[in-house]
């Protein structure tokens, strides 16, 4: 989890993570068998109706609780016994939240010095300007019931306060959390965050999704929303798969962003302004002269020199020194799983008529799947049409409808998705492919269930979706194309 640090109060907090912040996990991750509701004499002021199993309404209500975890639970949000409140939330609308000292000092080291240290506070109320309410209290439920309850849209309050009172076992849940619920919607977004948490596992995570789904990430509403060190980083990235002129857009619709959390006019001026030595880390030279020509040189965020510059740069045979850098980023190397030994044809094989050839695979590390390798005609040359899909427990994650010619070789064709599509490790993913076409293709044989590309070990079974004929040991599919680690990385 890195070094705990006490986070000031002033820190600039991006409470409320945006809307796409949705995770697939249930709610809470985990759950302890105690029941944490608030007790008719808690600080909430509101009763269920009834005897609650956390309630000490009852006179005789350490009788009802079996446990000591039981009865600790009890005192969660609950007024009886205790010695301390926090008000917690900006002034004039904090919420009042009672607690108990021993129990916060026996779950937190700063607790404990902030109440019996040799600094402590006598103070019977806390203001705690800086903390979320429903943050400060799922930190107090995890110190009196040992649960944890995370919802996406509270994560990462929870994670800034339970850094702030030095708590790493919810905060190393808040970062799994954070983990499993990245997608390229808010991964520029968590990147901020997670640089400004200092969490480098969750930063490793991020940039993955950021350099392979680039164009998804740079087309979402957070990344206007990332502060301009984050900015720099991902301008200066050398592994993003993204065309200049698309990150040149995404830039200007953050300087737009930009120029309004500051309160000045978006004009082209104030872009400028705002981008200020970003700019320079776009690689505008990198752009076709139509990209060039029809984008950044009709902005306005150029100067007439730099204009003329790079015009120059595309047309001169001596070339001006430019300001930009002229080679473009090198991108993430494609790497190929082959599941087949060889491949053949035969007079009554392989036939198409809409039927789908499918397979099953999961990895041992995290990749990102870019398209598939497919066999083609074996008869001569030959049109197909095809459409290729990929599957996680029945959800179609993606699909790609489009045709391809084949030459008639042995050769593989590759078929692409429209945007990669990150895989998980130790989960089974269905790749399947639905071909049309007159002619007969080749179909590979001798095929194995496990295949090592780089350090990345494949593992194949068949799919009940294939009605084709494919398996693990013969038929379509043979090439599984990816992003991911090498073993150089």
């Amino acid at each position: 989890l890195g070094n705990l640090q006490t986070i000031p109060a002033n820190l600039p907090l991006q409470y409320s993570p945006p809307p796409s912040l949705v995770s697939p996990l249930p709610s809470p991750i985990l759950k302890c068998s105690v029941s944490c509701s608030p007790s008719p004499a808690s600080g909430s002021g509101s009763s269920t109706g009834g005897t609650s199993p956390g309630s000490t309404s009852d006179p005789n209500w350490q009788s009802n609780h079996a446990s000591v975890r039981e009865r600790n639970a009890a005192m969660f949000n609950n007024e009886l016994m205790s010695d301390v409140h926090f008000l917690v939330g900006p002034k004039g609308s904090a919420q009042k939240i009672p607690a108990h000292k021993y129990v916060l000092a026996t779950g937190a080291q700063f607790f404990y010095a902030m109440f019996f240290g040799g600094l402590a506070e006598n103070d019977s109320e806390i203001e705690i300007p800086d903390v979320e309410p429903a943050a400060f209290l799922t930190l107090l439920r995890f110190l009196y019931c040992d649960d944890i309850n995370l919802e996406a849209d509270t994560v990462l309050s929870t994670l800034y306060v339970a850094k702030k009172y030095l708590v790493p076992h919810l905060a190393r849940a808040c970062v799994a959390y954070l983990e499993t619920s990245l997608t390229a919607k808010n991964a520029c977004v968590l990147l901020s965050q997670s640089r400004l948490f200092e969490e480098p596992d969750l930063m490793q995570r991020c940039w993955e999704v950021i350099d392979a789904q680039a164009e998804l990430a740079f087309a979402s509403e957070g990344f206007s929303d990332i502060d301009y060190r984050t900015l720099e980083s991902i301008l200066s990235r050398e592994t993003l798969m993204i065309k200049e002129y698309t990150l040149f857009q995404a830039a200007l619709n953050w300087s737009t962003a930009e120029c309004l959390r500051q309160d000045l006019e978006p004009t082209v001026e104030n872009k400028r302004r705002v981008l200020g030595n970003a700019m320079h880390l776009i690689r505008i030279p990198t752009m076709t002269l139509e990209e060039y020509a029809n984008g950044a040189a009709q902005s306005g965020l150029l100067t007439l020199q730099e204009t003329k510059d790079i015009f120059l740069h595309y047309t001169a045979n001596n070339k001006p020194a430019l300001p930009f850098c002229t080679k473009p980023r090198v991108g993430l190397k494609t790497q190929v799983c082959h599941r087949f030994q060889s491949s053949a044809y035969r007079s009554n094989q392989w036939r198409y008529r809409g039927r789908c050839d499918s397979i099953q695979f999961s990895v041992d590390k995290r990749i990102f799947i870019v398209g598939f390798g497919l066999y083609g005609s074996s008869n001569g040359a030959a049109d197909y049409t095809v459409k290729i899909e990929l599957k996680r427990m029945g959800k179609v994650l993606a699909e790609n409808k489009t045709n391809f010619y084949s030459d008639g070789s042995s050769n593989t064709f590759h078929v692409y998705f429209e945007h990669p599509i990150l895989v998980e490790a130790d989960t089974y993913y269905t790749a399947s492919t639905v071909l049309d076409g007159a002619e007969l293709s080749y179909f590979g044989q001798d095929g194995v269930s496990e295949m090592t590309v780089g350090c990345i070990t494949f593992q194949f079974q068949c799919s009940s979706d294939s009605t084709n004929g494919t398996g693990v040991q013969g038929g379509q599919i043979p090439e599984l194309i990816f992003y991911g680690p090498s073993q150089d990385s």
